[in-house]
């Protein structure tokens, strides 16, 4: 039988990458890896060329033939049945409010009748990823978390993302809940650490990767990891708990450095009550492009579709 491929797209802040998967095997096509930077404050004739441009190279190592679309694991806000954007507010994407993503990128790849492009939420694509081919694989039920520039979540049964019902926040995700002084995006973000770095020492870093970098030999840094920590778990538990979750899988920038808060936070969610499993993902970013790449499974593409308007 003939093999069937989809593209999965992984829309970042900067940048865009995407490649060719192989829906019987789960397996990317290494040769069709496409990545490229974006200005995300471009207009967005740029921003859509870009885009366009790297699904081309794509397309031109697998051709047509073969190719049945064209997922995108796209950050919202965004409407993901339409396929239209309506990020603002946020320094990034903005030029693409109203935009219909998916006509402007039909038309600039001038695709064949047959071809479809779908749009998925990029922290739930992250999580189907795990799903189908990651550390979540061998579980019914899982919650998949990102952690970086924002807190992205979502919760998983038999590969299917479940965004309402009792066992779920609204929408299926937990960024918007109240935490804090805010929401919980405030708190388990690259920015909770930086500010709370800067309001202890005056002192201003980057990014978590210098942050972790300093744990070793710096207790006011060894205490946020050790507060982040405890933090999360107390903050997860009763959801993973509420949902029957059997595995929590972390991803983003922030799991790079699981080795200091992970302990902490293992601890804290058994403390808590919650049992399951722990585990730091090992596709990393490829776990977008495969969640994305796997809309064109027509048992999920079924399946999944309720879910959409409610990401």
């Amino acid at each position: 039988m003939k093999q069937k491929y989809a593209i999965g797209v992984d829309i970042g802040g900067s940048h865009i990458t995407c490649a060719a998967v192989n829906l019987g095997t789960g397996e990317i096509i290494r040769n069709s890896l496409t990545e490229r930077r974006v200005n995300n404050q471009a207009q967005a004739f740029e921003i859509i060329s870009i885009w366009s441009e790297s699904v081309s190279e794509v397309i031109k190592r697998i051709g047509f033939d073969d190719l049945l679309g064209i997922g995108f694991a796209m950050p919202g806000p965004f409407d993901y049945v339409n396929g239209v954007s309506y990020i603002k507010g946020v320094s990034k994407y903005e030029n693409l409010y109203g935009f219909n993503i998916g006509d402007a990128i039909i038309s600039s790849i001038e695709a064949p009748d047959h071809f479809g492009v779908r749009f998925i939420n990029d922290a739930t694509a992250f999580a189907v990823g795990e799903a189908w081919a990651g550390k979540a694989k061998k579980y019914r039920k899982s919650m998949s978390i990102t952690l970086g520039t924002g807190l992205g979540s979502a919760f998983i049964n038999d590969r299917i993302p479940v965004v309402d019902g009792p066992d779920v926040p609204q929408n299926g995700c937990v960024y918007h809940l109240p935490y804090g002084e805010s929401i919980a995006d405030n708190y388990f973000s690259t920015r909770w650490f930086i500010n709370s770095y800067r309001e202890m020492t005056g002192k201003e870093l980057q990014g978590v990767k210098e942050l972790a970098s300093l744990a070793g030999h710096d207790r006011i840094v060894s205490g946020l990891f050790e507060k982040f920590g405890n933090d999360l778990a107390s903050f997860l538990a009763p959801w993973l708990k509420k949902f029957g979750a059997e595995v929590l899988v972390a991803g983003g920038n922030i799991s790079n450095a699981f080795n200091i808060f992970g302990p902490v936070l293992e601890k804290r969610l058994k403390a808590e009550g919650w049992n399951g499993d722990v585990a730091v993902s090992e596709l990393k970013e490829d776990a977008a492009l495969l969640g994305s790449a796997f809309l064109f499974d027509e048992e999920f593409w079924k399946a999944v579709q309720h879910a959409l308007p409610l990401m």
